[in-house]
This record gives C-alpha cells, structure tokens and sequence, in this order.
C-alpha cells in the first residue's frame, strides 16, 4: 500500500454508486506493474505546446510511478522544458489516469531498487552510472543508457471497468 494517501476525493460518478476506495487503485497499480502485458502511456508536451504520449514501461511505488526514457527521446526532452504529465493505464478492472510532474532519478539507492523491480518483471536492467542499461529495451527506446524518471502523482483519475462501479477523482498533497 501506499505512504501517501489522497488528500481529497471526489465521485465522479452519476449513477448512484459510492466513490472508489483508493486502495482499489493504489492495489490495482502496484500488482499490475511493471508487466509486459499491461501497456501505459506518458502524455508529454512539446515546446509548441502540442500534445506527445509514448508508451513506457512503469513501475508503481510508493505513490509515485517510475519509468525510463533515453534522453534523445521527445518524451525525453519534452520534460525537460516542462515537467507537467500524464501517465494512463487500462487495468485488469479499474482505468487510471495520474496527472503530475517528473522528474529524473539518480541516486544510486533509487536506480538500485527499480532496476531490482525491472529485473523481477523480465526486464534485465543493471544500473550503469546515472542511468540504466540491459542488453534490449522496446525497439523505440533507442540505445542505452536510459535515464529513470519519478512522477509526482497529484491528481489520479479511476474509473471501474468491474463491480463494483464508480468513478472517482483524488488528489495528493503536494
């Protein structure tokens, strides 16, 4: 489960059904991720202030989603000029969309931990300096090293694809 826990929660839903437990979420995301069987995808801004998502591979912890870019990616360099995202997910009953910011990771304690947690799902990632590395990636990753990003959930959308249904909308401290 998570540490952090919303700070406001809103039913979105118009048919009488009760507002979605967060944990409903919070569970659905940290079991579901990383997998290759479940595809999500970043939405991004250009500096035009055109939209871009590309599919990433994330891992849930704590809160906070993490995935890899390299940094000649668009996605790349669409957050380094501006952090603002959003990361949608189809789960097995439950779809998600998170709003927030992200940032890159390198600190060798946390490039550690998810490169254990890639590993554990299939994907052989050793950490190489400020970044991560293996010996394949999705065909559009480009070439090793990758860098790790954090996003910063602060507001999470769910909508129940299984009963009990609702669709519910929290939002996080910052």
């Amino acid at each position: 489960m998570t540490a952090r826990e919303p700070v406001e929660e809103t039913n979105l839903d118009r048919y009488g059904n009760p507002p979605l437990p967060w944990s409903r979420a919070d569970r659905a995301l940290g079991t579901a991720m990383p997998s290759p069987a479940v595809t999500s995808f970043l939405g991004t801004v250009r500096p035009d202030g055109r939209p871009c998502a590309a599919g990433v591979g994330a891992v849930w912890l704590d809160a906070d989603l993490y995935f890899t870019s390299s940094p000649d990616a668009r996605k790349a360099r669409n957050l380094a000029a501006n952090p603002a995202c959003t990361f949608s997910v189809r789960l097995e009953d439950i779809d998600i969309v998170a709003e927030g910011e992200a940032a890159r990771v390198t600190d060798e304690e946390t490039l550690k931990k998810l490169s254990a947690i890639y590993r554990e799902a299939g994907w052989p990632a050793q950490v190489e300096g400020d970044g991560l590395t293996a010996p394949f990636s999705a065909p559009s990753a480009g070439p090793p090293p990758w860098h790790l990003y954090r996003m910063r959930i602060s507001t999470v959308f769910g909508v129940a694809s299984r009963e009990p249904h609702g669709a519910t909308r929290w939002r996080f401290a910052d």
